[in-house]
């Protein structure tokens, strides 16, 4: 192509910048309802589909919900995922490491076969890859990185390619690049904790439980992976502050293993750390606007959360649900992918679920951080009070499993997407 040709904007209905699981999944959306459409990564190559699941677990890994399953099923990449490597758990087990109350949930009280599955990120993008390849309608660029961003609809890239659609979607991360060149700010707050990430084994099985004890410094979280049908492994979580972090990741092997071990109440008796400790500062964000004319933002390019309860990619994968709706809803009533009315209809419908799922989060860290002996009573009693409560129970579930609100008919089984 010459450097002339180079400059002539090339057409399509929507861009999506970002390949992650979220962009990804977006794109498999619009694609399938037969949109044109150019996802732009700037990755330089594909996972290797061959390697993705085997061996030795990956540790950036996300506790999918049924209703994540469901729109993932729907985009046939659910089998793919599940050909390689998915750790479903039945139950979770939540307790106070600073005192006595526990709450405990089974997916039977929640009405679901399943809470969810643990899954590896690359296994979940590996299979969205491979969906992509079977959609004509979708182009996807690797290797692309963006300089710019014409009038909000034209994005001009390093290589001085220009690609132009009606609709430009960041889902480039949280600290997106595109969401910044169009002048969209964010309130950014630090929440003062630092994730610890690992694997471990245990000397006894998860059983298909995910387990979370709530400490001083912060919330441990074991998540459970089944790896070649051993139940021995769990991926960690471990919130805590930024000293305790740095402490933490300084220690060998055999010393945090035992610090896990401590701090879970040898609960899974014996914690063997396998792979190295990560510190990952946790940032919370949430962008003043989703929208604006021809733009639109999803996933963590909207919002980040603190990992509490699993559910940044969730609500990742249910904006790029939502949108999607609207943008083909739009579509058929004669409406650009870009009109003001789809994406307000969009922004609408995301960001008050977000922002309270946001303040939900922020309250159990504050809650779960304070000290104070009035305060730890109070959390006890709270604990221990759900426990007992069925109501209280099957609405803290909802929140887990995902079923909550409307939900975009890509999120329904099959039998209730006509129901409305």
């Amino acid at each position: 192509m010459s450097e002339e040709q180079g400059r002539v904007p090339t057409p399509f209905e929507v861009i999506v910048v970002g390949g992650g699981m979220v962009g990804s999944a977006l794109a498999c959306l619009l694609g399938r309802a037969g949109l044109s459409v150019a996802l732009l990564d700037a990755r330089k190559a594909p996972l290797d589909a061959d390697a993705v699941g085997q061996g030795r677990p990956s540790m950036r890994v996300s506790a999918l919900t049924p209703v994540s399953r469901q729109l993932l099923e729907g985009l046939g990449a659910w089998q793919g995922m599940a050909a390689r490597r998915v750790s479903p758990y039945r139950f979770m087990q939540v307790w106070d490491g600073e005192g006595s109350g526990e709450v405990n949930f089974s997916a039977d009280q929640a009405g679901v076969p399943l809470l969810g599955h643990i899954v590896e990120n690359d296994v979940t993008l590996a299979a969205l890859e491979a969906s992509l390849a079977d959609l004509p309608t979708v182009t996807v660029r690797l290797g692309a990185r963006v300089a710019g961003l014409d009038d909000g609809r034209t994005v001009v890239l390093e290589n001085g390619d220009r690609l132009q659609a009606p609709l430009v979607v960041a889902a480039d991360g949280a600290r997106s690049a595109l969401r910044e060149k169009a002048g969209i700010a964010v309130s950014e707050r630090d929440t003062g904790q630092v994730a610890v990430v690992t694997t471990v084994r245990t000397r006894l099985g998860h059983g298909g439980v995910a387990r979370q004890v709530f400490l001083a410094t912060g919330p441990l979280a074991f998540l459970p992976l089944n790896i070649e049908g051993d139940d021995g492994h769990c991926s960690i979580v471990w919130s805590t502050t930024p000293a305790e972090a740095e402490r933490l990741t300084a220690l060998t092997a055999d010393d945090l293993g035992r610090a896990l071990g401590a701090a879970i109440e040898h609960r899974l008796g014996e914690v063997t750390v396998v792979d190295r400790a990560l510190a990952v500062p946790l940032i919370q964000r949430h962008a003043e606007h989703y929208v604006r004319p021809g733009f639109a933002l999803v996933g963590d390019a909207a919002h980040s959360i603190h990992p509490l309860a699993g559910q940044g990619v969730n609500l990742g994968l249910m904006d790029a649900a939502v949108l999607a709706e609207e943008v083909v809803e739009g579509r058929r009533r004669g409406l650009s992918p870009g009109d003001e009315h789809v994406l307000a209809r969009y922004a609408r419908r995301r960001r008050g679920d977000n922002a309270a799922m946001l303040a939900l989060m922020d309250g159990f860290r504050l809650l779960f951080g304070a000290r104070h002996p009035a305060l730890t009573l109070a959390r006890n009693l709270g604990l221990s009070g759900v426990d007992r409560l069925g109501p209280v129970k099957r609405l803290l579930m909802q929140q887990a499993t995902g079923h909550r609100g409307r939900l975009p008919a890509s999120c329904r089984p099959v039998s209730r997407r006509d129901a409305g």
